[in-house]
């Protein structure tokens, strides 16, 4: 118990979040060797299933150009927002990184249900979503502004008194998290983790495109939040992978900006500026809807 209420420094947290980085990345690189093992062994190995592989990692490289950039700006609202609004100060002890990781994880749910239902943040999180394979580097298939919308869901656990070192290092270890559930390979745990944890078996639901899965499994960690939220689906039929329309391209550069340059089309086309503001405000599914409805009249 005494352990539970060490108090650790932020040099010790911000070196556990760097090693976890570092050390988690070539984990999952080498357990997405064994995936294309796999794929190969059952005769499922192409080449567009590398090429797409290859530009998932290529569109981790640019957002990580990206992040680079705005790094400095990000931790800083964290910190002047920590340093100005907090409500008390919580100290660094493996009790408040606890407590820290399960909010975390409640605001990465929140926050992955807005991408869904926003069709600006909808045009960065397509990305993500566009693969017709599911495997650990669609994980790493990242789009432009997938930095920015964190920063609004997380900022409230600053404002509660959760050192930003801390936040951090939650979000990096529900991320980390999240990239092992991008497989195949595993079908499904035994019910009781099925039940609380999120598990690759909910996450395939979550990329698939059969309309009964739709808009389900936003979780990160825990799939409490979907079950007690209304968005859980269980899964019970094979999972067709991607977004429509398809991008059908192995061009990392064309990935990376798809989301934005159909939206862009879209504004562009749209008949009025209500109909450009939904666009952006309502979610993805608004904007088929409507194209149905022009294709029939």
């Amino acid at each position: 118990m005494e352990f539970l209420t060490q108090a650790f420094s932020t040099d010790e947290i911000w070196w556990l979040e760097s090693w976890l980085d570092d050390w988690f990345l070539v984990i999952a690189f080498g357990l997405f060797l064994l995936e294309l093992v796999r794929y190969a062994v059952k005769k499922q190995f192409s080449k567009n299933l590398l090429g797409d592989s290859i530009a998932n990692y290529v569109t981790l490289v640019i957002f990580i150009g990206i992040v680079a950039l705005v790094a400095l700006t990000y931790a800083g609202v964290f910190f002047y927002v920590y340093d100005t609004f907090r409500i008390v100060e919580l100290p660094i002890t493996p009790w408040t990184i606890l407590c820290c990781v399960i909010l975390a994880d409640l605001a990465y749910y929140w926050e992955h249900r807005f991408l869904h239902s926003n069709g600006l943040a909808w045009a960065t999180h397509t990305v993500h979503h566009s693969s017709p394979h599911f495997n650990i580097s669609v994980a790493y298939r990242h789009g432009p502004l997938d930095w920015l919308f964190p920063l609004f869901f997380h900022l409230p656990l600053a404002i509660l008194g959760f050192n930003p070192f801390i936040i951090f290092l939650s979000e990096v270890i529900v991320q980390l998290f999240q990239t092992l559930l991008h497989t195949e390979t595993i079908k499904k745990f035994p019910k009781p983790i099925e039940a609380v944890f999120n598990t690759p078996s909910h996450h395939r639901v979550h990329h698939a495109t059969n309309r009964k899965y739709l808009d389900k499994n936003y979780a990160g960690i825990l799939i409490i939040w979907d079950r007690m939220f209304g968005t859980f689906a269980r899964e019970e039929e094979p999972v067709r992978y991607g977004v429509f329309p398809r991008i059908n391209s192995i061009n990392p550069i064309k990935i990376f900006f798809s989301g934005f340059i159909k939206l862009g089309e879209q504004v562009i086309k749209a008949p009025t500026w209500s109909y450009r503001l939904n666009l952006l405000i309502k979610p993805p599914k608004w904007a088929w809807e409507q194209e149905q409805k022009n294709k029939h009249i």
